[in-house]
């Protein structure tokens, strides 16, 4: 890729708030997130997925995910890492809140030069 100067394109960006159902579950949702990042680093069009544990929360989870498109969050949603951990998450969880984002504005990182 050739830098074409400029910010990133904004993309296609969401957040999930989980909650765990004891600290046990805490623990093993957190197991299961880490065996599940090994995949997701290798996805192209993953740009940022990133998982925060709020202050004064200890079992909230909250996911910000960054892809480069729709099309790319279509192909990290069909991924078989992403598939199993679907599956296997809800044991662990009493909500999960998801929110689609609009970028407005802000500050973002220019393109690597290649």
């Amino acid at each position: 890729m050739t830098n074409r100067g400029g910010p990133l394109p904004s993309g296609y960006a969401l957040t999930v708030r989980f909650t765990t159902r004891d600290a046990d579950a805490a623990q093993r949702f957190d197991a299961l997130v880490e065996r599940t990042l090994e995949g997701i680093r290798n996805e192209p069009g993953t740009l940022v997925y990133v998982v925060h544990k709020p202050e004064d929360e200890p079992l909230v989870r909250v996911f910000y995910e960054l892809y480069a498109d729709r099309d790319a969050f279509e192909a990290h949603e069909a991924q078989p890492h992403t598939k199993h951990m679907l599956a296997e998450r809800e044991q662990y969880l009493v909500s999960t809140e998801v929110q689609f984002l609009n970028e407005l504005t802000g500050k973002r990182p220019a393109r690597e030069a290649t």
